[in-house]
Order: structure tokens, then sequence, then C-alpha cells
């Protein structure tokens, strides 16, 4: 047996199943018998469930992570001995891991925390890890915090002259304080329609297009349920296109994808539940915007300053072919239908091979951090 991974999954945002479904499909693909593999479910609640498989929860067909019987076959792995001790084995425990991160540092090498959106994507978790000295695979803390929260990531993307859309940012009280000031101040500035998003989640949950006053005032309603940052952003009639970046110091670009959306854009259920959305790859391109785009991706992963694997999303204008970063993700979708995996495999990196990559370039990193001298 080679390396011992422990995949971390669930979590507490509103992308808790997509992360169920990203963490089965790198269990279905992983080469065993090079890496041992320890899944730790996160619920909504924030509790942690040691071995319990994301699998056993797809087949219940409830994708949720709860409580299950102390003796089904979820905790075959803990009865093997990967965190086997103390008297919380095959149950629940706190939001911190409890005995959990102690006994995962001494048994596996590395943990790839298949976290989406806060509270997982975010660098809290990454923080707790690097708290424990524990190698992970990813975006160290910085780099999460600002690539889930869409408003320090565009203004560091402006920063480094990363071209992108024009937006507007309010938090949740401004908007509840005076949303006829605030919606009037949208008008002027945006227009209709535009896009009312919370600053810190993904995979397009909380996401509204408003084509009007009334469409409007729901949609910043919606977004504010999610987070207490709101970012409005002006329609961009372009091509939706996405771009693998793989690497820490000397990061690597795939070749891109288009997005053609089955519903009138992107939105969660087009993306997870309908399943209509077309991936086009490589996407129909010249070869001087796609080089323009692999550039950018590869310039918005070094401006947060992002390590491991990140997904870049572009819009290609229709008018006049110019391109525009929308946003980077640094934990992006695993599932069969995600564009990453799907991507690099296109690029010539299988899947299997992909994960152990990112295991690679995790064990690397934290090699680097050693050389620290308060490490």
């Amino acid at each position: 047996m080679g390396l011992k991974m422990a995949l971390l999954y669930g979590g507490q945002s509103g992308e808790h199943e997509v992360s169920i479904m990203s963490a089965c499909s790198v269990l279905e693909a992983i080469d065993k018998d090079r890496m041992e593999v320890f899944p730790v479910g996160i619920g909504k609640d924030g509790r942690w469930y040691p071995g319990l498989s994301p699998q056993t929860l797809k087949a219940s067909g409830i994708l949720e992570v709860r409580p299950v019987p102390p003796d089904a076959a979820d905790y075959a792995l803990v009865s093997k001995g990967l965190a086997s001790e103390g008297p919380a084995s095959g149950r629940l425990l706190d939001s911190t891991g409890g005995f959990l991160l102690g006994a995962l540092k001494e048994r596996v090498d590395v943990i790839f925390p298949l976290l989406h959106g806060p509270k997982g994507e975010d660098g809290t978790v990454q923080g707790l890890l690097e708290l424990a000295g524990i190698p992970y695979v990813g975006a160290g803390v910085a780099a999460s915090a600002v690539g889930m929260d869409k408003a320090l990531m565009k203004a560091v993307f402006r920063e480094e002259g990363i071209p992108v859309g024009d937006y507007l940012v309010y938090l949740r009280s401004e908007w509840r304080e005076d949303p006829e000031k605030i919606i009037g101040e949208i008008e002027e500035t945006l227009g209709y329609p535009c896009f009312v998003k919370p600053a810190n989640l993904g995979s397009s949950v909380g996401i509204s297009k408003a084509r009007d006053r009334q469409e409007l005032a729901a949609a910043l309603r919606t977004a504010a349920e999610y987070d207490r940052k709101l970012i409005i952003e002006a329609f961009i009639d372009g091509r939706e296109i996405e771009c693998a970046v793989l690497g820490n110091d000397r990061p690597e670009a795939s070749m891109p994808g288009e997005i053609i959306p089955g519903a009138e854009f992107y939105d969660y259920e087009d993306k997870y539940v309908h399943g209509k959305t077309k991936l086009i790859i490589p996407a129909v391109l010249s070869e001087e915007t796609t080089e323009e785009i692999r550039s950018l991706a590869i310039r918005a992963f070094r401006a947060i300053d992002c390590a491991g694997f990140a997904r870049v999303d572009f819009f290609v204008l229709r008018k006049d072919g110019r391109v525009l970063v929308n946003e980077i993700n640094t934990i992006p979708g695993f599932t069969k239908i995600s564009m990453y995996p799907k991507l690099w495999e296109a690029s010539g990196l299988p899947y299997p091979r992909l994960i152990e990559r990112l295991v690679e370039l995790a064990l690397e990193r934290y090699e680097d951090l050693k050389q620290n001298k308060l490490f």
C-alpha cells in the first residue's frame, strides 16, 4: 500500500451535496493499490463523521452527511486502525474534528479537503489543517479566503491588471437599511439585466438574474439569505469559457473548454440536477484567444497566490472577442460531469493521475513551508 489520504467532504455550505458527489467520484477513480483513502464526512451542523463513506450516502438516495449505525460498513476503515483510538471512534465529533486530527496526523500522509463553499473552501478548514501541521491538497489560507470572496477576488484582479466586468458590492445591512437607495445605484451604474450573487458561495447557489426593479429586489433578498456581502454584476453577453490550472510555483493551464447552459444561465439546477449543460472541449477559439485565456488563467492563479489546483472562469465577449475573467474556484467540482477533471483528461492527464498529482503538489508545498524558520 502506498500513500494514505484522508478525504474531507460534505461541509456546512450550500454546496454540501455537490461535495458528496465530488467525493464519490474521487473514490471511484482512485487507484486503491497506490493510495488508501479514509473518508471523513462533515455534517451540515459541523460535526465530523470519521469513516463515513460518501458512496453509501449516494446509494441511500439522501445526499447529506448524517449519523449511520456504528456497525455499518462505512466504519470498516475505522476498525482497521486509521482512527481507532478514543471514545469517539466510529461516532460523530465536534466541529473541530476533536481527537481525530491528532490521530490523522500520525496515520495519514495528506488530507484532501474536497469541500466546496464557506467553511471548507474559504480558508477556515485550511487554517485548521495548518494549525494541526498536516499536509493538504490545494490553496493555502489566504488564497482560499480571497478566492471564495468574489468582491475581494475582483479587487485583487483589478489591482493586477486582470480584466473583469463591472460590478458593485454591498453589505446585507446596507441593503436592509436603505433598499431604495441601493436599487437606484445599481440601476444607474449597471442597469438591467444584471446578476446578483452572495459574495461567498459557489456552484451558482443563491444567484439570480434581475431584469427589472421587482426582480432586483427579490434577487437581493435571496442573496442576503446566504451571505452578509452581496455582489451585483453587469450582464455580459459572452461565451462562458473555463480553464483548469494545476501546480504550485510553476502552474500550468489546460486547454480551455466552453459551457453551453441548458437554462437561461448556468445555475445550480442546470449544473447538478437537470444535466442539460453541454461541455465543449476544447473550446472553439482562435489560437490567439486560446493562449490569452491560458495566460490569464495562470495570472489569476498567481494573483491570489493559489496552490495545487483551481478553475478559472471567463467570458469571451460576442461583440468584440475581448476576454474577461469572471472568477477563480480554488476547489473546483470533481464530479463526473465537472469541467476541471474533463479539461485535464482532454489535455492528457487522466483522472486517477490527476488525483495523484494533486497529492504530490500538496506534499511539495508542505516541504517548502517546512523551510520557514518559524514553521
